[in-house]
């Protein structure tokens, strides 16, 4: 999950080495997509095992970014070559936030269907899903605009 985040909303603006192509987190998420799309329709038994690979990738994503996920290398492998360069590259904290915070609906929903109360685990996908849209449709991130929004919070001067 990413946006693209001007210099002037990130803590601090992002090198070229460490910048990600915002393209790779929209990547990410349009694959998020269609497997938390998957959770929603699948058996429980299935959507339990799902979503516990979700929450697995998301950990991954938050522990040491998203960059160094199986879709990013996906991304960079396959789908990069065939674009034009990038023109912006983005603040890699804010999509890796997000990374958390997709771990924490894809905990609560794999919590759900393990305690038997599937409601509880497609409500957490749900939410989930349409934070994934957001980003692969329209490159916004709900996670990373939180993560701006703490970072304004916490850093305010007076």
């Amino acid at each position: 999950m990413s946006t693209t985040t001007p210099a002037h909303h990130a803590p601090a603006a992002p090198t070229a080495q460490a910048g990600l192509d915002p393209r790779g987190p929209q990547f990410t998420a349009a694959v998020t997509a269609v497997v938390l799309l998957a959770v929603l329709v699948l058996p429980t038994t299935a959507a339990t095992v799902l979503v516990a690979v979700q929450a697995a990738l998301f950990a991954l994503g938050a522990a040491r970014g998203v960059q160094h996920t199986p879709t990013a290398y996906v991304f960079r492998r396959l789908v990069r070559p065939r674009l034009s360069a990038s023109d912006e590259l983005e603040d890699p904290r804010p999509p890796r936030f997000a990374q958390a915070v997709g771990l924490a609906f894809a905990l609560t929903a794999l919590v759900g269907f393990l305690a038997g109360t599937p409601v509880v685990g497609l409500v957490a996908t749900g939410f989930a899903l349409v934070a994934a849209l957001l980003n692969a449709l329209f490159r916004f991130c709900l996670g990373c605009e939180l993560y701006l929004l703490l970072q304004r919070a916490t850093h305010r001067t007076a």
